[in-house]
């Protein structure tokens, strides 16, 4: 049929990216090349008091619409698919029956509500950063880290639907990451992998061999044990395609279902960077600032760590900072179009208004004329735990304009990325001459230019950056299958293009990176007072 490419017989992994904003879908070969992909928008539900849903159901009914449409567009067979293997968003909360049925929409990872009960828990006579000195140690030297006192974790989740929602908590056969609910659909299987099992806290990581639910860990975290999953390691084969799940995705039981990995991971697989101390930077709905390390570590007070990798025996630095690419969204729909785009000469087409914004943005000198935006719409994580923090404009004059805005938020998330890239150099202890970029955010040519210049590093931009996620699926599938070795995967990413630093921005950058760290230090404690109560 005319515009059809038929790729028979070539293996292919259909790769699930689960997102906050969408799930994307991709077919692609056990050699990393994207076959065909396609996107299902999800909805998202925001509540005053902190909460942040899902419906799982969504999720899934989004997965079976996509890949019909996928196997519908004839650029992969069905019988061609060997493998199902999900990315998914890290950090959220799905509670099931004994039947694998969501009791209650998903918390997920943007959602604050436990924060009071996380306190509860790790309070103790000597305090540190908002920890007790038993707690804390008993965290950090077991599983690399400690609970986010910003509730945002499964632990936070957890306990909140124990204090809040005691019949939720009753009722709940299994507590699953998103990724691994997804997994139960896929194969009938209530199992988490050692990778997304460690922002429970409550497995000791001290031995990459032998990870498994620490007892001390337990009790400390107030869960019951019972309602937690079976654990594997990562890049297991779970088994078989469920037949339910077959028949609703239009694939063969056959098809082996991997355990799959949270986006950070899957991401860093996806990127290309799985030497140690290769760097990747993500810019899409959160940020983050990745690499592979040999060794198991933590920096506390930056809210990072070294944890569990997507791939078997490996430990990764995980870290995240929360408002990214949700940025440049919020302007585009809250302030400078939303549904009156057509009213200002652009349809209701949101490529062609991220182009048009691009555009504008830049004929905008760079550092946007000392306009400073701030882009913690929502919180940070990284490098400083503080859910109060929120985001605006800071030096705003008459001579502003719209373009000002769109650059202005662009250079904000990377003074962001800077801002964390310089405890992630601290934490490996050497320089970082260059990294790779993924995410939505990597597909913007002068993104990627500013993002070198502010960090004055180069940037390489990965092919086909939105689906680095899907790519790092697959990859870690082909692993699993013993179809493809870890050293292989480098040369399977392309780069698209480098950008390096241009020194005639570096002074105007470094001026305007300290003054955006003296906002925060200015100013936390005023967000402190304006949504210290409402955000607790």
């Amino acid at each position: 049929m005319e515009g059809r490419v038929s790729h028979a017989g070539e293996k292919s992994i259909l790769a699930i990216d689960l997102g906050t904003s969408a799930v994307k879908l991709a077919a692609v070969t056990l050699r990393g090349r994207i076959l065909g992909g396609e996107v299902e928008p999800l909805p998202l539900d925001l509540m005053p008091d902190g909460g942040a849903e899902q419906d799982p159901e969504a999720w899934w009914a989004a997965i079976v619409r996509g890949t019909r449409r996928l196997l519908g567009s004839g650029k992969v067979s069905a019988r061609d698919i060997v493998s199902v293997n999900c990315s998914a968003q890290w950090s959220g909360t799905v509670a099931v029956d004994e039947r694998g049925r969501p009791l209650c929409p998903a918390l997920i990872w943007m959602d604050s509500r436990g924060a009071k009960h996380v306190q509860r828990v790790a309070d103790g006579l000597i305090p540190v950063e908002g920890y007790g000195l038993r707690q804390l140690l008993t965290w950090i030297r077991l599983t690399g880290g400690a609970p986010s006192l910003s509730g945002k974790d499964p632990m936070g989740h957890i306990l909140f639907l124990q204090a809040e929602r005691p019949d939720v908590y009753r009722a709940t056969y299994k507590f699953l990451e998103p990724k691994d609910w997804l997994n139960l659909r896929l194969s009938g299987r209530f199992a988490a992998s050692h990778d997304s099992i460690t922002l429970h806290w409550v497995t000791d990581n001290r031995e990459l061999s032998r990870i498994g639910y620490d007892a001390r860990l337990v009790r400390l975290s107030g869960v019951h044990r019972e309602k937690l999953p079976e654990l594997v390691p990562a890049a297991t084969v779970l088994g078989p395609l469920h037949a339910e799940a077959a028949r609703a995705l239009g694939l063969g039981e056959d098809v082996r279902v991997v355990t799959g990995a949270p986006d950070i991971l899957a991401a860093a697989v996806g990127s290309g960077a799985v030497r140690d101390l290769e760097a990747h930077l993500c810019v899409g709905t959160s940020s983050w600032l990745s690499c592979h390390v040999p060794y198991k570590k933590t920096d506390l007070f930056h809210q990072m760590a070294s944890v569990p990798s997507a791939l078997p025996g490996r430990y990764l630095l995980a870290n995240e900072q929360e408002s990214a690419g949700i940025c440049l969204s919020f302007l585009k729909d809250n302030i400078l179009y939303g549904d009156g785009a057509s009213a200002h000469g652009v349809e209701d087409d949101s490529a062609e208004i991220y182009q048009r914004m691009e555009r504008e943005a830049g004929k905008v000198p760079a550092g946007s004329d000392r306009l400073i935006f701030m882009p913690w719409l929502n919180g940070e994580r990284s490098p400083v735990d503080d859910k109060t923090l929120r985001g605006g404009f800071f030096n705003q004059s008459l001579k502003t304009t719209r373009a000002h805005l769109v650059r202005a938020v662009m250079e904000g998330v990377a003074y962001n990325s800077r801002w964390l890239f310089t405890y992630v150099e601290q934490f490996v202890g050497r320089r970082l001459d260059s990294m790779r970029i993924i995410g939505g955010g990597a597909r913007s040519p002068l993104w990627c230019q500013i993002h070198a210049d502010v960090l004055g590093r180069a940037i390489h931009q990965v092919d086909e950056p939105v689906l680095a996620n899907a790519r790092g699926a697959a990859f870690q599938a082909a692993v699993a299958l013993g179809e493809l070795s870890v050293e292989e995967i480098p040369s399977l990413v392309p780069i698209a293009r480098t950008y390096e630093p241009d020194p005639r921005n570096r002074a105007m950058y470094d001026t305007l990176f300290r003054e955006f760290v003296n906002l925060y230090k200015s100013n936390k404690a005023i967000f402190a007072r304006l949504n210290g109560a409402r955000s607790a």
